[in-house]
């Protein structure tokens, strides 16, 4: 969709700037006729469509800024685009990696970096080989077969939009560049599709090369930040990865509190980690 969707956007979509501006000088004519003693009911009519294609055009952009923003804040009838053009710039200044402290020394040069990132992480997610251990029989709780036959269902249309509609709307897009918020103002044109590449996966135990990439972004934990450890990894993942992810944790917490022990807090709805013994 990427390629159609880019061609759109420039066709019918544009510099929202540009737009705005375009819109403003068309009212502005169209004052400077009344004011020279030009009015009409025609007239009156083009002020009244100007004005409100103007004002959507200006809605689109407080959107756009408030999705770059992603401000925890915004509300839906927030009304101040400066606020939010800020935020996102802030962000973008807080989240550059200009220098890195690589073997006790400042480093600026962005290869140099980029090089050093790669092979911090190339090492910290190396497979490693895992020793076997085994189990008593008894030691490990089982869930039954009911509950397994259950898991391994093949999800139905109702669920897997119920999983989409449960993902969060504004995260990061990952390798697909869109977010969830796109295929749900979408779901009429692209649910069909987007429900059958879920299936596909759930029928094939695999995932299409280019739905299975995850990219890994980097934001400092605080402002001047200076090391790798210091840099918070973000994995951003494609739409149809995260439902099929979605999917799968919604069934597993129908099945966990069998699973996890009186004695453990973790992992299990409304269990604090105070009422583990």
């Amino acid at each position: 969709m990427t390629i159609p969707l880019g061609r759109w956007h420039r066709e019918n979509f544009g510099s929202i700037d540009m737009r705005i501006k375009k819109f403003e000088e068309e009212i502005k004519k169209v004052y400077d006729m009344v004011s020279n003693g030009v009015h009409d009911e025609t007239l009156e009519a083009r002020r009244k469509a100007l004005v409100s294609s103007c004002k959507r055009w200006y809605i689109r952009k407080e959107v756009h800024w408030k999705q770059m923003s992603r401000s925890r804040h915004a509300k839906e009838m927030d009304k101040n685009t400066r606020y939010f053009h800020n935020l996102a710039s802030a962000r973008r200044r807080n989240n550059r990696i200009d220098t890195l402290m690589i073997h006790g020394r400042v480093v600026r040069n962005q290869a140099r970096i980029k090089v050093a990132i790669r092979d911090f992480y190339k090492d910290l997610y190396q497979q490693e080989v895992s020793p076997n251990v085994g189990f008593r029989d008894g030691l490990v709780m089982q869930i039954d077969m009911e509950e397994a036959i259950e898991v391994e269902l093949m999800p139905s249309v109702e669920e897997i939009k119920e999983a989409v509609w449960d993902c969060e709307s504004t995260k990061a897009p990952g390798s697909d560049r869109y977010n969830m918020n796109f295929i749900k103002k979408c779901w009429e044109e692209v649910g069909q599709e987007f429900t059958g590449a879920v299936l596909d996966f759930f029928r094939s135990s695999s995932l299409p090369r280019d739905l299975n990439i995850t990219w890994v972004a980097l934001a400092p934990k605080f402002v001047g930040a200076k090391e790798i450890k210091d840099l918070r990894s973000i994995s951003m993942v494609g739409c149809v990865y995260k439902v099929i992810s979605n999917v799968l944790v919604r069934r597993m917490r129908k099945v966990m509190p069998g699973l996890v022990g009186e004695t453990q807090s973790a992992f299990v709805k409304g269990r604090k980690f105070m009422m583990g013994h």
